[in-house]
């Protein structure tokens, strides 16, 4: 039995209003890949704030115990010196910075001040080798993928001469192939003796890693699963939401009715480089009460198509029509495509979907102002109205709808997009990656509504790197390559399978 690295006991954090954990117990054996997992909003990310010492000893109850002493951080340097790095979810490196600089920024190789470049990219150089990453230490952080940037995250760390690693959502914006990759560097650094805690909500992915699974929900930890009598996907997520999700996708009757929007010859060119064709001669249809996928892989243009369409929002030289019940329609600015009856709710929600500091109430609102005004005066109380129905109607979990929307989790914050649109009344909304980063009982939510949405009558077109998703929830599937629409099927001809082979082929 390998002994405890790390014991937290009976950890209590409380907010004005909130008690986000209530006596949260967990334990790290040494050397291990330990889990954990819970809906948004559970506490996940809240216990390893007070882990990593930014709710510092003094601001919760409960103790921790790290290697085998009682351990009170009064800050992050404070855990760090201690070996304890935490990798948040959106990734902490200066763009404009040298991946070098990035590695020891705060952490300088220097003496009497100057720093010592040929020592610090040399060392910088053996660090990337370690994590796999073959780029020259010299490169600047801003010309890597995400899936490099998350490498160069997990050297920073060992230049730091981690001893417990926390990775919160590492792979919730890569590719199946970076996904694959940073997990296999996980498993290294695991035979290397490095202890690991993954926050994910990819339940494969904890499967094939994690040595043990600790599930917390509504701020209590409610389970610990040792990976030596079995880990499943079922015992999983019946803890997670507190009951058993029979069937992942809900049940859907579609009612398909007429085309509602036809896109012809749709050509778009890189907004920085006008000789680089990016989307080539795409067409489609979305008919009334259906719900169209769009498979691909990252890279292969489905983002920048959805943007183009929805108010030339990406790329220049922009050629071909859109249609709205067979007559040809101006979307050539957000408010257009808007009044033209399309809703497109972005991949990057944080940065293009919502203003974080803002309200719940103002977000909601945002898309369609009018509805609540008199002339050119905003009806604050219609406005709070309006606001309290969504939060209802799609149980957006908030104290209230005054509350900013950075205080909410991932899966309601997606909540406050789709009120958004929902409340601009759209005809066709294009929901790009619409459950990325966000718990399985989020998204069974989220199924539910869009099929509310095709029930209604409305077309909906999404756009999702999860294969499984796409099978489970599309009426019709496109698959996107290299900027060009290389195959269609309806769902039940389609399989990952005959997808992949589309894109191999081409």
């Amino acid at each position: 039995m390998q002994d405890t690295l790390l014991e937290m006991r009976a950890i209590t954090k409380t907010f004005p209003g909130v008690r986000a954990l209530d006596d949260v117990t967990l334990a790290v054996r040494r050397g291990e890949i330990h889990a954990i997992c819970g809906e948004n909003g559970a506490g996940k990310s809240t216990l390893m704030k007070v882990l990593s010492g930014v709710y510092p000893a003094g601001s919760y109850e409960g103790e921790i115990h790290y290697d085998g002493a009682l351990a009170q951080f009064r800050d992050i340097a404070d855990s760090e010196r201690s070996g304890i790095i935490i990798i948040h979810q959106e990734l902490a490196l200066v763009p404009l910075l040298s991946i070098a600089e990035n590695l020891f920024l705060g952490n300088e190789n220097a003496r009497a001040g100057v720093i010592d470049w040929r020592e610090t990219n040399r060392r910088a150089q053996d660090l990337l080798r370690k994590v796999g990453l073959r780029d020259p230490a010299t490169t600047r952080v801003e010309k890597l993928g995400v899936g490099k940037q998350q490498l160069v995250e997990i050297a920073k760390a060992l230049a730091k001469d981690v001893r417990l690693l926390i990775l919160d959502e590492p792979t919730s914006a890569l590719s199946e192939g970076d996904s694959q990759a940073l997990l296999d560097l996980m498993l290294e650094l695991k035979a290397q003796g490095v202890t690991q805690i993954i926050i994910s909500h990819k339940l494969n992915e904890v499967r094939r890693v994690a040595d043990t699974v600790t599930v917390i929900r509504d701020g209590q930890s409610v389970s610990t699963i040792d990976a030596g009598g079995g880990i499943t996907e079922d015992a999983i997520v019946r803890d997670m939401v507190g009951r058993s999700i029979e069937n992942r996708y809900p049940p859907r009757t579609p009612r398909i009715g007429q085309t509602l929007m036809s896109v012809r010859d749709w050509c778009v060119h890189h907004p920085e480089h006008a000789d680089r064709q990016v989307i080539r001669r795409v067409s489609f249809d979305v008919r009334a009460g259906e719900v169209v996928g769009i498979a691909g892989l990252m890279g292969a243009g489905r983002t920048e198509l959805a943007m183009s369409i929805f108010g030339r929002s990406w790329g220049q030289g922009i050629t071909g029509t859109v249609e709205m019940h067979g007559r040809a329609v101006d979307t050539s600015t957000v408010s257009r495509a808007i009044a033209a009856g399309l809703a497109y709710v972005p991949e990057d929600r944080k940065s293009l979907g919502l203003i974080l500091e803002d309200s719940v109430t103002r977000n909601i609102t945002l898309a369609n102002l009018p509805a609540v005004s008199r002339g050119a005066v905003l009806d604050e109380r219609r406005e709070a109205e309006v606001a309290e129905g969504y939060r209802a109607d799609l149980g957006i979990r908030t104290p209230g709808v005054f509350q900013q929307v950075v205080n909410l989790s991932g899966g309601n914050q997606q909540k406050v997009v789709l009120s958004k649109w929902l409340f601009a009344g759209p005809e066709v909304l294009i929901l790009d990656e619409p459950t990325r980063g966000i718990d399985v009982g989020a998204k069974y939510e989220i199924y539910g509504l869009i099929n509310e949405l095709a029930a209604q009558g409305k077309g909906v077109v999404v756009i999702s790197s999860e294969m499984p998703e796409l099978l489970g929830m599309s009426d019709r599937i496109y698959v996107m390559n290299e900027g060009a629409f290389v195959g269609e099927m309806p769902s039940h001809q389609a399989s990952q399978e005959r997808i992949m082979s589309l894109i191999v082929r081409e």
